[in-house]
This record gives C-alpha cells, structure tokens and sequence, in this order.
C-alpha cells in the first residue's frame, strides 16, 4: 500500500486542509466542460454528480485486503484533515474516488482525493478545494476527437469465447454451480493518445441514466449501482438479464415483455438478487426486496432490474466503501455460487479483468458515497483503449446469443471513440 501526493510517489506534506463553498448552479450547468487534463475524475447522472481534477492525496492497494487497506487510509485522512465545508450536502467536504480491481490477484486499486472538485445536485451547486483555493473554473477547450481508431480482437475471439462458454454450460448441467458470468475485451488503438475526456461527453450525453465515470484510467457508463449510502439509507440497484434493443418502438416493447416471461432471464436475474440480499442484510435493520423486477430502458440494450433498499444499523462504523466490499463480487458480475463461479472465472476466461467489473465511485468523509460496478467501460492507456463486455451463463444460455449480448454491451464504449 502506498500513499502519494506527487508523481514520485512522496506522501504528503501534513493534514489535508479542505474547504468547500457554494457556487452559482450556472458554474455546474455542464460540470464535464470544467474538466481540465489534469488527472481528471468523473461520477455524472442526467447532469448532477461530481468531477474533480488534480491529486492532493491517493492510495494505491492490491490483494484480498485491497478494500480495507483503502479503507484505514480513509479513516486516518479524514481524521487528520481540517475541513470547512459551508454546504453540507452528500459530495461536499473532503471526498475521494476510487476504483477497485474485480479479483484478490492481479490488479491494483487506487482511492484519490482530488485537489479540486465541483458538485452539483438539484438546485445545489458547490466547489471544494483541498490546499490552495481557486477562483470558480472555468469552461475548459473542446477536447480533441480520438484520430484513426481500429478495434481488434481481445485475449479471445468470437469462435473462442463461445467455446469457453460452451464449456461454462456443460459444467453449470453437470451441477458445478448455478450461474457465471463471462466477460470478454475488445482492443481499440488510436493514431495518437486518446483524451478521456473526449469518450465521458459522449457517453454523458448518449447515457443520461447511467452514471458516466472515470478514476485512474477506467472509464464507462455504468448502468448499475452496487450500493450508495445516504444518511442511513442504502439502496443496491440490481441488474441481471438482457435483451438488446432494435430501434423500433413496437418491436421493442414486445421484446422487453417478452424479456420479463423469460424463464432464463428471471432465473439469472433471482440469482444477483439474492446475492445482494444476503450480503447487505447483515448490516441493515431492515430490507425491502421487491418480488418482480422491471425492465429498465437503455438506449442499446434492455435490462431486468430491481432496487433492493435497506437501513444501515451500523452507520456510524460501516461506510459505503465497506458495504461495497460486502457486496462484491454479486451474482451479476461473477456467478453463484459466488467462490466457486470466480474461481471458474479464473479458469477459463482468459483473461485480466484489472478493474473491470469492480467497484468504482466517491465517497466523503462521512461515509457517504455511491459506488457502481465498472459495466460498459474500458481502461485507457495512452493510444490504447481496452473494452470490457460480460454475459450472465445458466444453464439454457446459447453460445451465440451470449456473443451477440456481448457486442451490444460494446457499443456505449465504441460508440464513444468515434469522432
């Protein structure tokens, strides 16, 4: 574990001194034209959310104890710190993003605390400092659009990956498990390096329901919320079954009909469900999990999804960044059961998750935050673009129907590297 407030990696100088004020809404009316070059970091919904630049401190973890290492860090910081904030809302004071590695081993995680953040909710707007204050930002230049993008075939083909996940049915038939959810990637290279900032408007704008993000490098528009925690109150959005979406408005409201009779979906969907329940239940003095799930509408794909909602009895000792270690990995993202799934994972999938998958997101010095899981995301290095996609397999799943729900859950990324 390490500490750093500088590119050589030094901790830093002292306490971290915060201080947060009010600004006119006007300033966060598009919080992604603020964003500088600056190790930029976003958490956006339909225009609210937070973005933040510069690093005044960071934490970099690995391993299985990747969260509560992160999570001492945490403590201690907040502890130490001297924080003015003249807002007091969710978001505001000193806060942190991070982004956590899916698997005990590889992958690093990394929580950050900006030197600068803006926020916005509702008819609330705010800019939090830590160190030196500034004047309210500015908008920032257009950025430039990715030049010359080819995509190419990840760690597995599309023949490859239906054989691998071929092979995850005959095991789910022969009584291994229940459910595993296979994931495959994408290469995309540009002529030139690729500016994030570029792929977070166009998913901005092309997802408002999804919660657009970026720390360290991941990058996506994530339409599940792993859990946020809000004065007491957690809620875990679930999603788990997948329907793509034609473009015509009939066809596709029969097709999520159809979606919600769907014995295999439902069966996938029961499966995440319960897997959050009973991770979250230790920790809540009571729990509202709907029977049915409803069909959320994205404009790709169409998904089962239930809100499953909670009261945290232990607020004061469990923040969210603790609830999301609870809960992962869920059914949705690894499979049930969930050690035995991960470890099928590990297997046959072929390939280094890094941070694809885990949680992603900010919380403040209260505990507070919202953390997603990194879905329909990528990780950027350079000019080099790597894309995620995963597939919940149960046993009727058809190899060639998991590909082609893959490729959908493409799209929001490449979509968003085009000029």
């Amino acid at each position: 574990m390490s500490t750093s407030a500088t590119p050589d990696g030094q901790p830093p100088a002292g306490p971290l001194v915060a201080r947060t004020v009010p600004v006119d809404p006007a300033v966060a009316d598009s919080l992604l034209d603020l964003l500088p070059h600056d190790r930029p970091v976003t958490w956006l919904r339909r225009g609210e959310g937070l973005v933040g630049w510069g690093v005044a401190a960071e934490v970099r973890t690995s391993g299985p104890t990747r969260f509560a290492d992160a999570a001492k860090w945490w403590s201690e910081t907040t502890a130490r710190a001297t924080v003015e904030d003249r807002v007091q809302e969710p978001g505001t004071g000193l806060v942190s993003f991070g982004s956590f590695a899916f698997a005990d081993d590889p992958g690093d995680s990394i929580l950050v605390v900006p030197s600068v953040v803006v926020g916005r909710r509702g008819d609330s707007a705010w800019l939090t400092t830590v160190g030196p204050e500034v004047g309210v930002p500015l908008a920032q230049e257009v950025p430039a659009a990715p030049v010359g993008v080819r995509f190419a075939d990840g760690a597995l083909n599309g023949e490859q990956w239906m054989s691998v996940v071929a092979d995850a049915v005959a095991r789910i038939a022969a009584g291994d498990l229940e459910k595993v959810v296979l994931a495959r990637d994408l290469i995309a290279t540009a002529a030139e390096p690729i500016d994030v900032r570029w792929p977070l408007r166009r998913l901005a704008a092309g997802y408002p329901m999804c919660w657009t993000f970026h720390v360290d490098g991941l990058f996506g528009a994530t339409p599940e919320m792993l859990v946020r925690r809000e004065r007491g109150l957690v809620t875990s959005r679930v999603l788990a079954g997948t329907i793509r979406r034609t473009g015509d408005d009939e066809r596709d409201l029969a097709l999520a009909a159809t979606l919600a009779r769907s014995s295999k979906d439902l069966e996938e969907h029961e499966y995440a469900v319960r897997s959050v329940a009973d991770a979250l239940e230790p920790h809540c003095s009571s729990m509202n999990v709907p029977e049915a799930p409803f069909v959320l509408h994205l404009p790709n794909v169409m998904h089962l999804a239930t809100d499953v909602n909670g009261v945290v009895h232990d607020a004061a000792t469990v923040s969210s960044l603790q609830l999301a270690e609870a809960l992962h990995p869920s059914a949705a993202v690894g499979g049930t059961p969930t050690p035995v799934a991960t470890a099928l994972i590990a297997e046959i999938e072929g390939m280094d998750r890094g941070r694809y998958a885990g949680p992603v997101g900010w919380m403040d010095a209260s505990g507070d935050g919202e953390w997603g899981i990194a879905l329909r995301s990528a990780s950027l290095d350079g000019s080099t673009v790597r894309l995620f996609a995963g597939c919940g397999i149960v046993g009727d799943s058809d190899p060639e129907a998991e590909l082609a729900e893959a490729q959908a859950k493409f799209v929001p990324v490449r979509d968003a590297l085009a000029p």
